[in-house]
């Protein structure tokens, strides 16, 4: 079954540049789909239209089905019943996620009351639970602090735990690991894939590295300047990339035979 549907994406500027041009991809239920491509190729803006949330100056054309609803010129009323419910996002940097004046329980809080119902001591729990889902130590003393007061991965996992709060059917995962070292990296993508075989949701994870996407995806579509320029199986591209394009990310990811014996560990 289909969970998400683009058909001809188009996403232009005030001015009328177009910055993803005619753009289609599916991911269904239960698949992992990677965005794969440099910086200004398009790719986080197709995830932001795929949530309705373009930048003001930004307009989107052509289709976004997502759980069937039709995204491209939803009111923000049908708009925030859909995040968060059927799609969740998780940045680069937790920081545009997390609000630095309130409590990171408080901000985990705030979807699970939304979704269970829960209060008090209840949601206090969950909370304490979804922070331990994410693996991450002393619960109660991270609900407690504020965002500036722990690190980037414990960050990052937040906001993980922040996204994951409303069981979403799809997670959208934009460069989430891109501004940690690489220990930390390696853990994070390690609990985004058990995480995510563990719920059984579908992903779009985005990322410019192909090293990193072979580790969590099963297909990947390669974007170059807006445009999609190939698209296939991840073990595929790897090893039989068509696109000259497609041939320098190969060339050019970090630790790619590390990941690709990873994958194949799967």
């Amino acid at each position: 079954m289909t969970l998400l549907d683009v058909r001809g994406l188009t996403v232009r500027t005030a001015d009328g540049r177009t910055l993803v041009d005619d753009l289609s991809l599916t991911v269904d239920s239960g698949e992992r789909l990677g965005l794969i491509g440099e910086s200004g190729s398009g790719k986080s803006l197709t995830t932001l239209a795929i949530l309705g949330l373009l930048p003001d100056g930004m307009t989107a054309t052509g289709s976004v089905d997502l759980a069937g609803t039709q995204i491209v010129g939803a009111t923000e009323k049908r708009l925030a019943a859909v995040r968060g419910r059927d799609a969740a996002v998780v940045f680069q940097e937790p920081l545009t996620a997390l609000d630095p004046l309130m409590r990171v329980g408080r901000q985990i809080a705030e979807p699970l009351a939304r979704r269970t119902c829960l209060k008090g001591a209840a949601l206090r729990e969950a909370v304490r639970g979804a922070l331990t889902q994410v693996r991450l130590p002393e619960p109660e003393r991270i609900a407690r602090a504020f965002p500036h007061e722990i690190s980037g991965g414990q960050r990052q996992r937040v906001a993980l735990a922040m996204a994951l709060a409303c069981a979403p059917r799809l997670l959208i995962a934009d460069e989430p690991t891109t501004a940690l070292d690489v220990s930390v990296q390696a853990e994070m993508l390690d609990l985004i894939d058990s995480l995510v075989r563990e719920r059984k949701m579908s992903v779009l994870f985005v990322s410019h590295d192909l090293a990193v996407v072979a580790r969590v995806t099963d297909r990947a579509l390669v974007m170059k300047d807006g445009r999609a320029v190939e698209e296939g199986a991840v073990h595929d591209l790897v090893r039989l990339p068509r696109e000259e394009y497609t041939k320098a990310l190969v060339a050019s990811a970090r630790r790619l035979e590390s990941a690709l014996d990873l994958r194949s560990a799967r």
